[in-house]
């Protein structure tokens, strides 16, 4: 009997693939596509411990070379596949990013069980600010408008 498989499974499966490679060179155990008509545009695994950047996250990565992939800040039109669920952070880059759509495999709480617990930055967001662990506060400046000002001035901007 003959099984098909989506292409969602098989970006999927090719997700986790790189995130276990990436667990055996030394990286975080996440691994990220881009694509956009069938065509993989850009792939990341973890670099937050091997580039000393908190940002580096597999999704974040695999979202910045798409876009100079297609020189486009913007990737209307594609699907963010992910090895395991996106935490605040790489949800956030894809709502940024445009893209169409997020599939995962594993998720936050199978990324809990291995010690990579975001879920208290998940609940985080849906709690008032004041009672964070991390303070922040505005303070106003006086000019605090004047970078939108000028922005919406420059007619040769580019709207995103």
């Amino acid at each position: 009997m003959t099984t098909s498989v989506s292409p969602d499974h098989a970006w999927l499966r090719e997700s986790v693939e790189l995130a276990t490679r990436n667990v055996a060179a030394g990286g975080g155990p996440f691994g990220a596509v881009v694509v956009r008509d069938g065509v993989v545009l850009a792939t990341g695994t973890n670099q937050v411990t091997t580039a000393l950047d908190p940002t580096a996250h597999a999704e974040v990565v695999a979202i910045r070379a798409a876009c100079r992939a297609i020189d486009d800040f913007r990737l209307t039109g594609c699907v963010l596949v992910s090895s395991c669920e996106p935490c605040p952070l790489c949800l956030s880059t894809a709502l940024w990013a445009r893209v169409d759509r997020v599939v995962y495999a594993a998720d936050r709480h199978d990324a809990a069980a291995a010690g990579f617990d975001d879920r208290e930055f998940h609940a985080l967001f849906a709690r008032p600010r004041e009672t964070w662990d991390l303070p922040v506060h505005r303070i106003s400046t006086g000019a605090d408008d004047a970078p939108f000002r000028a922005w919406l001035e420059r007619t040769d901007r580019v709207d995103y």
